[in-house]
């Protein structure tokens, strides 16, 4: 069948969302280092693979389809009253793919907040939302703080992040990687404050740190590398969360572990590494995924970026956890060490990674 009109310019622009990273190098300097080509990495890794080369594989095998019965994505309603009537319990909730609500030292704090059917720059094409979202921005609590990785579209939403800004009360404050604030000032969204790697911002009893991971960032077809990526590291009411944003495996996250660990609770990803030639430098896998919680020393960990976009990558939507659960066997780790969440839950978080 033909492609529709257009179809070429739309995945033109799909391809920002996948394109592989710059090599990058090592330096002393905590800062990210950056040339006149954009930002890179720390630590050597494999240049990019080509985009056209996937979407051609695609296109000969196809994507991968649901089994009958759809995928096994466990999903509930999120208790919003619950979420709202809280002014204490530190709670980690997951939305879907990288969003968290985390409530922490009496703060309510969203990471990579997307809310939208797609993860995608047009609303009729690209990865489609494949359960209901567990919690509409309207029934959230009052957000204090955004924390956003880095500027690829399944982590960066405009509507969301408007809809946020325009929250009762007032916008919260906007947390973002160096480069990004342009973005967000031509949104129309003012209380933005960007970070370096390893810069702290302190607000009201919490303390969030911008952490060097191995990624990248694009958004159109003309800016590569030219904002910076990132994970965050949240302190308050005496315990530590870190969300890692995408990473592919690099020695960044042992440096973390050594420079800021541990932690009580890790949100690390587990899914969008297949075909792995391709996605190897920037996501990692389950087997990955457990050296990085190792690597962190978080006492706790659970799975994240898997089960909420079709067709973002190759793998099975619901195979994370299965791989995982193999992984994790092998490393002599229990499920209570490394797991995964129902979408829509929430789950208390308590010193040393004891969840109930």
């Amino acid at each position: 069948m033909a492609n529709p009109p257009g179809s070429a310019r739309l995945a033109a622009i799909m391809a920002c969302a996948f394109c592989g990273a710059f090599a990058g190098f090592l330096v002393e300097s905590q800062a990210a280092p950056r040339d006149a080509q954009g930002f890179h990495n720390n630590y050597p890794h494999e240049s990019k693979q080509s985009f056209w080369r996937w979407q051609w594989e695609r296109l000969a095998n196809g994507a991968p389809q649901p089994p009958p019965g759809g995928w096994n994505i466990p999903h509930v309603r999120t208790d919003a009253a619950a979420l709202r009537a809280n002014g204490h319990v530190p709670t980690v909730t997951w939305i879907g793919h990288a969003s968290f609500l985390i409530q922490l030292g009496g703060r309510n704090i969203l990471t990579d907040p997307h809310f939208s059917e797609r993860a995608s720059p047009v609303p009729f094409a690209g990865p489609k939302r494949a359960v209901p979202l567990p919690i509409e921005i309207d029934e959230l609590p009052r957000i204090d703080v955004v924390l956003v990785s880095h500027n690829h579209y399944d982590h960066l939403d405009v509507d969301s992040v408007k809809r946020l800004a325009g929250q009762p009360g007032g916008s919260p404050l906007f947390l973002v990687p160096l480069g990004l604030k342009a973005w967000f000032a031509d949104q129309g969204i003012p209380r933005v404050e960007e970070l370096d790697w390893w810069e702290s911002r302190d607000e009201e009893g919490l303390r969030v740190t911008l952490v060097p991971v191995q990624h990248w960032s694009k958004r159109t077809l003309w800016d590569t590398n030219q904002t910076l990526w990132g994970g965050w590291v949240a302190e308050g009411g005496g315990l530590k969360v870190i969300h890692t944003g995408d990473l592919g495996y690099s020695k960044d996250a042992r440096d973390i572990g050594e420079r800021a660990g541990p932690f009580d609770l890790a949100l690390i990803p587990i899914g969008a590494y297949a075909p792995r030639w391709f996605m190897k430098t920037m996501h990692i896998d389950p087997a990955e995924a457990v050296q990085v919680r190792a690597d962190l020393r978080a006492r706790r960990a659970i799975g994240m970026h898997w089960g909420t976009f079709e067709h973002l990558t190759d793998e099975p939507l619901d195979e994370p956890p299965v791989e995982l659960a193999r992984r994790r066997a092998s490393a002599g780790l229990k499920p209570e060490d490394f797991d995964v969440m129902k979408i829509g839950e929430t789950r208390n978080i308590k010193k040393g990674g004891d969840e109930t």
